[in-house]
């Protein structure tokens, strides 16, 4: 199932849909003459537990006669527009991501042996088509990098490999915005990565049956057209089993935790001349089998 949060012109807050081809399917009015007390948000409906989940399908699988809008006449927000904590991210988790990442910083090359971890605040979220908005007073080097979104269903501590993609819900598309030039400010990444906005998300949430393999995606990033990203999460070092097995080492993963998987090569700082977003750049990010990011770059200051 493909799911998503959306509101409608006359509302401001989002509920919860289905995609069916160009329509979204609003849960809220199809639950509530058997279900009227079931999640409203996809967030809900996660930390709700598999009984849910599975009640969630069947009212889904009956929705055919149920309120429908078309995609083009909503507002789409992400899927979890504000996380209960920081979004989990991986630095360098592809091998020719890690080398120009270290090229443009005059360092030593060196391939991660661990997963390297680091968080966004949950402020930085913001939706699939939402405009960037992009406080020029703090930074003049907004960068792209195109990811794999992971957001667990159950949660856990000391998960193994063999169980890890158990606890997976579903996947999502992010880009993981970065300001480098406040990364080598303050010599560590959380600053940077954490600007209101700086997390767009969306448009779906594919949930775990129906995505397959989070390991044979193809992901793409274009600015303005042109293709800056295009590689496969075959290439990662660590795969999705392995980053949830490292994470939830010693720390409890919970239901609606997001996971940033990293970001393959081609982002604007590693190449030469260096590239940055300018104001008015068209960004859209897109990973196979979920859909596409795609946001306009807007300075405030």
């Amino acid at each position: 199932m493909k799911f998503a949060m959306f509101s409608l012109v006359s509302e401001a807050a989002p509920r919860l849909g289905l995609v069916r081809g160009d329509h979204l399917v609003d849960m809220k009015a199809a639950c509530a003459p058997t279900w009227p007390d079931a999640p409203s948000t996809l967030l809900a409906l996660i930390q709700a537990g598999p009984d849910a989940w599975q009640q969630m399908r069947a009212m889904a699988a009956d929705a055919a006669g149920a309120p429908s809008h078309p995609v083009s006449s909503v507002r789409w927000h992400a899927p979890i527009p504000r996380p209960c904590k920081n979004v989990f991210c991986l630095g360098r988790n592809y091998v020719a991501h890690a080398r120009e990442a270290a090229q443009a910083r005059g360092q030593e090359v060196k391939i991660p042996t661990v997963p390297v971890i680091f968080t966004k605040a949950p402020t930085t979220v913001s939706g699939p088509f939402d405009d960037i908005l992009v406080d020029r007073t703090a930074t003049q080097q907004v960068d792209w990098e195109a990811e794999l979104g992971v957001v667990i269903g159950a949660g856990g501590r000391n998960i193994s490999r063999g169980d890890a993609l158990r606890h997976v819900f579903g996947y999502t598309v992010i880009n993981d915005l970065s300001a480098r030039d406040l990364q080598q400010q303050h010599g560590q990444w959380f600053k940077g990565k954490s600007l209101d906005g700086f997390c767009p998300m969306g448009p779906v949430l594919v949930t775990a049956d129906e995505f397959g393999d989070p390991q044979t995606k193809r992901l793409q990033l274009r600015v303005n057209g042109a293709t800056k990203q295009d590689a496969s999460t075959a290439n990662m070092i660590f795969r999705v089993d392995v980053i949830i097995e490292w994470l939830s080492k010693g720390m409890t993963l919970e239901a609606g935790d997001v996971i940033a998987t990293g970001t393959p090569e081609g982002v604007g700082m590693g190449r030469t001349p260096q590239e940055f977003l300018k104001d008015g750049d068209i960004v859209e990010t897109e990973v196979e089998g979920i859909g596409m990011l795609r946001n306009r770059i807007t300075a405030i200051n």
